[in-house]
This record gives C-alpha cells, sequence and structure tokens, in this order.
C-alpha cells in the first residue's frame, strides 16, 4: 500500500484498527467495543464493509477456553466472507482470519477446546456492527 493510501485508510479507520487489519496486530483482551454486544446485527469488515459474521453466532467472550476471553469470538463466519491461512508469527502456528474481499487481518480461527466446532477470535477494530437483519 503507497504512503497516500494508507495515510487515507489511517483517517478513515483510525490508527489502531490500521494498525490490526493492516499489520496484524491486535487490540487488549476486553478492550473492544463488541465484546460484550448481544444486540441481532451483522458485523461487517472495517476496512472494505464487507458482511462477516452474524450476531447469531456470537459466542460469550467471557467464558470459554481462556485464550479465547477478551475477544469477540463467532462459531461460523458468513459463506465465503472470510479466508484462512497458516500464521506461524511470534513462534507458534495459528490460522490467521482475513477478509475475503480486502484481505484486512481480522484475528484467528480456533478449534473449540471441547471439540465441538470452530472459534474465530476477532479483532473489534476490525469490525463495524450493523444492528437489524442478521439472517
Amino acid at each position: 500500500m503507497d504512503e497516500k493510501t494508507a495515510k487515507d485508510l489511517k483517517a478513515k479507520i483510525g490508527n489502531q484498527a490500521f494498525d490490526v487489519t493492516q499489520n496484524k496486530g491486535t487490540e487488549a483482551p476486553f478492550s473492544g467495543e463488541y465484546v460484550d454486544l448481544q444486540d441481532d446485527g451483522l458485523y461487517h469488515c472495517k476496512v472494505c464493509n464487507n458482511a462477516l459474521f452474524s450476531s447469531k453466532t456470537k459466542a460469550n467472550s467471557r467464558t470459554g477456553p481462556i485464550g479465547l476471553q477478551g475477544w469477540p469470538h463467532f462459531r461460523n463466519a458468513i459463506e465465503g466472507a472470510v479466508k484462512t491461512q497458516l500464521d506461524t508469527s511470534h513462534g507458534m502456528e495459528r490460522v490467521e482470519v482475513v477478509c475475503a474481499q480486502c484481505g484486512s487481518h481480522l484475528g484467528h480461527v480456533f478449534e473449540d477446546y471441547k471439540g465441538d466446532g470452530k472459534h474465530y477470535c476477532i479483532n473489534s477494530v476490525s469490525l463495524d456492527f450493523k444492528k437489524g437483519d442478521n439472517s
């Protein structure tokens, strides 16, 4: 991304969202605005507005596996909305979640510790929530 495009994007989404979505950063646990949100609606990519997750699949961010507590997490993504790729940063192997439309970093996906599915652990700053239809 060229300097002007980066500057414009930072102005649009803010420094922290830019760091997370473009530099694969993360927000501090329990600091995001969507950690406790339980309203009906859709979560969209902060960068390109692609619909990513329905509130119907949002799990409680204060319970569950210790490593997942503190960030919004979802059991499923909207079909075709996200892509995954291997992340070997920080001396570990994880599966990174990116927006399928613009490639922005969203978070990581983990297998449930009970073996009953996946958890998409997503940074609030990478999302915009739109209340209403969440089908």
